[in-house]
């Protein structure tokens, strides 16, 4: 394969404002050379949000035709405030209903997929019966809609979250009834601070090869390509521009030379929007 192969089979781009409009987010991501991006479908620190326009939706769906986006590679995130783990119903509920509400903006807007975090037991139940009641609330979602596929995101295992470690993310898409409607994404920081080692060779390897174990590549629908302000097991989810934290050259060098990470959403969600397209440019100069 030619090294422009190689490029064609790497979609690099940010998580983008829509400000002003979800119809906004295609333009912003051409704006900075993006060939994938992702966006929050409503106000992701509120609960509630105004039901999306026929005029917004034809606004969208004619910007992704406009500059060549395709839902393959955009990669939507839900609300912060959702926890589809916690063991009171009324909160569990009200999450649920604000998770359909969010898959049902993607169907309305074409899109793929629906990124998540998986959910936090508060410390008030144990991690199996949290694993459990975020494999409830999924199916509950899944069976009220249709086409888009859930894509829980590893966590960094800061206070009570989920889903730091690989195993979690696997016992939950054991447990779900539809595995054509489940994936994961993979954030590359989450995964350091969550104690998995990618900055040499033998502890990316490992790494890969725990997450084939507990997950397996087959379910891996998008990346979070982040730096990490925090070394390996820190448990803090501080991420960095590219190259300028813990994770070193080295890790991007390899990173996209791996073709385990062709032709899905690879998105940067790192902290200096003002060179994001420099860090584009920079990631695909790396490709051999």
């Amino acid at each position: 394969m030619t090294r422009e192969d190689k490029i064609k089979n790497k979609w690099i781009g940010p998580h983008v404002s829509t400000t002003g409009g979800v119809f906004n987010a295609p333009i912003n991501a051409n704006k900075i050379g993006a060939r994938a991006f992702a966006l929050f479908t409503k106000n992701q620190r509120r609960w509630e949000a105004k039901p999306l326009s026929e005029d917004d939706i034809n606004e969208f769906k004619n910007n992704l035709l406009k500059y060549g986006y395709s839902p393959e590679y955009i990669l939507p995130h839900d609300s912060y405030l959702i926890n589809l783990g916690a063991e009171d119903m009324e909160k569990r509920e009200k999450s649920l209903n604000a998770f359909i509400d969010e898959i049902k903006r993607c169907e309305q807007l074409g899109l793929k997929y629906l990124n998540t975090h998986p959910g936090s037991h508060l410390n008030e139940i144990s991690e199996e019966k949290c694993i459990e009641n975020i494999a409830d609330s999924i199916n509950k979602a899944l069976a009220v809609t249709k086409n888009v596929t859930v894509v829980l995101e590893n966590t960094a295992g800061q206070g009570s979250n989920m889903g730091y470690n690989f195993s979690h993310l696997g016992k939950i898409i054991e447990k779900i009834d539809d595995k054509s409607r489940i994936g994961v994404c993979l954030d590359t920081c989450h995964t350091l601070a969550g104690g998995y080692e990618l900055k040499d060779l033998a502890g990316y390897e490992k790494t890969m090869e725990e997450f084939e174990k507990c997950v397996g590549f087959k379910y891996l629908k998008g990346i979070h390509l982040n730096d990490s302000k925090f070394d390996t097991g820190s448990k803090k989810d501080r991420h960095d521009s590219i190259g300028k934290g813990f994770l070193g050259e080295e890790f991007f060098i390899r990173f996209m030379n791996d073709p385990r990470f062709d032709n899905i959403p690879i998105i940067l969600e790192t902290i200096d929007d003002t060179i994001w397209e420099e860090e584009i440019k920079y990631l695909y100069s790396l490709i051999k």
